[in-house]
């Protein structure tokens, strides 16, 4: 796998790379320590995944990742970074980011970009116990005026709570196969890419 490893800290860039490399399936292509230079080696390179620090002085990560995806809508960008907050965690899964991990769960990171390379998305378990806390007082959301049938909404709540297909599928009493069109029919209306960005959607237009 080859990646391009963005952080504006060079001791931790420079740490990243020994440590993936000495898994012996991961190789660092290029480092760079800025937004635009993220951009720059992405075209240049063109990796199989950017690991991204996302606070960098002059462009942030999250606003070359923007623009990296505007041009390279399948680029898998994974953010790395010392931040848990809660308006990071969303504006990255949004755009299209592949996942978002901590720093300290370093043992954790070079598993997310093999998961990342496999198509999935990741988050890191610091992440994931706080999604609960991105929910705010449920307002009511008119699921009618978005076309989304009452079996739409139940399998969109469930995809919120991490189930998988086939525990959908033995959840709703479907086959997996009518689950996945349900999935696909949900993510056309809402102009969404994966079930992540669904779930995320969930948390901050349906339960917020």
């Amino acid at each position: 796998m080859k990646i391009v490893v963005i952080d504006d800290d060079k001791l931790v860039a420079l740490s990243l790379k020994t440590i993936l490399e000495a898994t012996g399936t991961i190789t660092v292509a290029a480092m760079g320590s800025s937004g635009k230079e993220a951009i720059a080696l992405y075209d240049e390179i063109q990796p199989d995944v950017m690991l991204m620090d996302i606070r960098m002085e002059g462009m942030t990560g999250l606003e070359a990742g923007e623009i990296i995806l505007k041009h390279a809508p399948d680029a898998k960008l994974l953010y790395l970074t010392t931040f848990s907050d809660d308006e990071y965690i969303v504006k990255a899964l949004n755009m299209g980011a592949k996942g978002y991990i901590l720093k300290q769960d370093f043992e954790s990171i070079a598993p997310a970009l093999e998961a990342v390379m496999r198509g999935q998305s990741v988050f890191g378990e610091t992440i994931i116990s706080r999604l609960p806390e991105m929910m705010k007082q449920q307002e009511q959301y008119d699921f009618a005026a978005h076309g989304i049938s009452e079996k739409e909404r139940e399998i969109m709540e469930l995809v919120a709570e991490g189930l998988s297909n086939k525990e959908i599928a033995a959840r709703l009493y479907l086959s997996e196969g009518t689950v996945r069109n349900y999935l696909s029919t949900l993510l056309d209306k809402l102009s969404l890419r994966d079930r992540t960005q669904l779930a995320i959607y969930y948390y901050t237009e349906v339960k917020r």
